[in-house]
């Protein structure tokens, strides 16, 4: 069992049979999951680097937690408190912590493209966590392996992505991945948070929530980055639950289930009412909990070992 690829860099250079191998990879490593005893040792001899120049809960502590039940070594590096502070460039920063015989590089940067600029400097396989509004494999990856758990192939499933799309790299790795498995993609949100090229990506554009909800088999709510929206681009939080917000009574009229994802952090209240997250239809948690699986995954077919584990 092998990837195509040397880094997991985005899921626009995987091919369909990649995220195929990853899926089913992870299936066995979530059998893992439910042991006793909750690793196996296939990467005792190798060494992984988490260096996060964004803050991140979520993703660093499943990547952390993936690479300590495959028996990895494993370095953590947080730029805020390191020599980045002092001005070490992003280059000479991993290049250091690669001459400590480090194997593998986790990152994740506020800049698009980090990971692919450092891909062409060093030898270590690299996994992107995250880099600006461009990508985030990983999340695609877990976002549509825990849709195809419930509903099974994806192929002809309708997708609502909701929300943020504009400074969403979430997004953009869920579309890739989900056209991939022949699923289709809708896209519904504020006119102002949605690119005006992504019509161009083969997917549906529906400013009207409801009814985007009504085509779809599943939506997978974002949440507003403020953080990366440099001048307002709606009137008020309030103005936005009100016309853009999932809450439990809009999906009530849908007179339909539909299963409700969310990559997280939550802002209840504003893109996901608690009575949504909370409730029958949302699959939030098994999110988290196959986060772990596929980054056991990915972390494992692009360390080289080509033996599964018992």
């Amino acid at each position: 069992m092998s990837l195509s690829v040397k880094h997991l860099l985005g899921i626009k250079e995987l091919q369909t049979q990649d995220i195929e191998t990853i899926f089913t990879t992870a299936d066995n490593f979530k059998q893992v999951l439910q042991r006793p005893i909750k690793k196996v040792p296939a990467l005792r001899d190798t060494t992984v680097a988490n260096i996060f120049f964004e803050n991140s809960t979520r993703t660093r502590t499943s990547f952390e937690l993936a690479e300590k039940r495959l028996g990895a070594d494993v370095v953590n590096f947080a730029a805020s408190s390191s020599s980045v502070a002092k001005g070490e460039t992003l280059i000479d920063t991993v290049k250091n912590i690669l001459s400590m015989k480090v194997d593998m590089v986790v990152m994740r940067h506020s800049a698009s493209g980090a990971p692919w600029f450092l891909a062409r400097h060093i030898d270590a396989s690299i996994i992107n966590a995250g880099d600006g509004v461009n990508e985030h494999p990983t999340q695609g990856l877990l976002d549509a392996f825990s849709m195809r758990e419930r509903i099974g192939s994806l192929k002809g499933k309708r997708i609502a992505i909701i929300g943020d799309i504009m400074h969403s790299r979430v997004a953009m790795s869920n579309i890739y991945c989900l056209q991939k498995l022949g699923a289709e993609v809708i896209v519904s949100g504020p006119p102002t948070l949605i690119p005006k090229h992504i019509a161009s990506m083969g997917v549906k554009v529906e400013y009207n929530v409801r009814k985007a909800l009504m085509q779809c088999d599943v939506a997978n709510v974002l949440r507003i980055q403020l953080e990366r929206q440099h001048k307002p681009l709606f009137s008020s939080l309030r103005e936005y639950a009100l016309f853009y917000g999932i809450n439990k009574e809009m999906l009530d009229s849908l007179q339909k289930d539909i299963l409700v994802l969310h990559p997280g952090p939550i802002n209840r209240g504003v893109e996901i009412s608690s009575d949504v997250a909370d409730g029958g239809q949302s699959i939030i948690l098994n999110q988290v909990e196959n986060g772990v699986a596929i980054r056991m995954a990915v972390i494992y077919l692009l360390s080289g070992n080509r033996e599964m584990p018992a």
